[in-house]
């Protein structure tokens, strides 16, 4: 599973207002109820799952990434949010560094082999230092769904 297997253009949030990670976090599980991908009802639910993952760890992960993630009986596929911040959230990363680009995903519980796959993915795709200039120069989502389209098919032939 990679990133265009997840996101399209409504889960793409080209200029997040956080300036936090927690933030950050809720800015995009909402995205992700307003796009139907979570049940309103279990947006609160997610949300701690996800902080309390966060909290054991920073998924602040260098280079201006932030991948929060964690898994759910709430959801029966890997849904996604992609959030881009110009000025940069406070993160906590492992670099000290603000975070970019955020890229929130949930996984199914049980699905532990999914839940390593597909954050390697994202990870692998993140460390892609054009990937993420490209990312950061593009004016809107509709560009930034193209790039992740883009890039998450050439990342695949490799």
């Amino acid at each position: 599973m990679n990133l265009a297997d997840i996101l399209n253009r409504e889960q793409i949030v080209p200029d997040l207002q956080a300036t936090n990670r927690w933030e950050a976090i809720d800015e995009l599980i909402n995205v992700l109820v307003t796009t139907g991908k979570i049940q309103p009802e279990h947006r609160e639910a997610i949300a701690a799952v996800v902080k309390k993952r966060e909290t054991s760890m920073s998924t602040g992960i260098g280079f201006g990434i932030g991948i929060p993630h964690a898994s759910t009986d709430l959801i029966n596929e890997v849904v996604g949010a992609f959030g881009r911040s110009r000025p940069g959230v406070n993160f906590d990363a492992l670099d000290n560094q603000p975070v970019n680009l955020v890229m929130l995903f949930l996984v199914p519980q049980g699905q532990f082999q999914k839940h390593l796959h597909t954050l390697a993915n994202i990870a692998k795709l993140l460390h892609n230092k054009e990937f993420r200039q490209a990312l950061e120069q593009s004016p809107d989502a509709d560009g930034m769904v193209k790039i992740v389209k883009e890039h998450s098919a050439a990342s695949t032939r490799k």
